[in-house]
């Protein structure tokens, strides 16, 4: 229990309704869609080390929650990559601000990521662990954007598709805030315009 009687099951979208349009997808559903998701990447990888990357500091949350609800053995690492300043549009320059620390050789690499907006970093980070001569790379995310991709990125395992607005949320957040929100909602315009 927090100070204020509040339980952490009870941390969501309603404590900074005012800052928020709509919730778009709740934590019952992201959880679901979770476990579905780990045990499809348990399958495939049936018999292989897989390498968890994770992309700061958006992936924090579904990195937890994914490699908690995977059966197979793992192994995790994080990087730091942006495209994004401090507003709602992505800046078009992709910057490696925290590199890994395992060597990805002949490793079978799974890049978790939050979302997928225009796919530019995206793109770029799985460019750039290939020509480190990793096995295999695919990519996990938990949300889509279809409508705001402007490079082609292969998601192998997808969350959820949602619409083209500035969303805040697991993981997901408006220059730095909202991130721990257990729902995913749409941030109100007036917020940031």
């Amino acid at each position: 229990m927090f100070n204020n009687g509040t339980r952490l099951a009870d941390v969501d979208a309603n404590y900074v309704a005012a800052d928020l349009d709509r919730v778009i997808t709740t934590a019952d559903e992201i959880s679901d869609r979770v476990i579905e998701m780990a045990a499809q990447i348990d399958s495939d990888y049936a018999g292989r080390d897989v390498l968890l990357v994770g992309v700061l500091n958006g992936a924090v949350m579904v990195m937890s929650d994914l490699s908690r609800a995977m059966q197979s053995h793992l192994t995790m690492d994080w990087m730091a990559v942006s495209s994004y300043g401090a507003g709602t549009k992505s800046s078009g320059v992709v910057r490696i601000l925290k590199d890994l620390t395992t060597d990805v050789l002949d490793r079978h690499v799974l890049i978790v990521e939050d979302i997928v907006d225009t796919g530019l970093t995206l793109s770029y980070l799985v460019e750039n662990l290939k020509g480190r001569g990793a096995a295999s790379v695919e990519v996990a995310a938990m949300f889509r954007k279809p409508a705001a991709l402007t490079t082609a990125v292969d998601v192998k395992y997808i969350g959820f598709d949602i619409p083209n607005d500035f969303v805040v949320g697991y993981g997901l957040d408006f220059n730095g805030r909202y991130r721990n929100l257990r729902d995913v909602a749409v941030l109100g315009k007036h917020m940031y315009s």
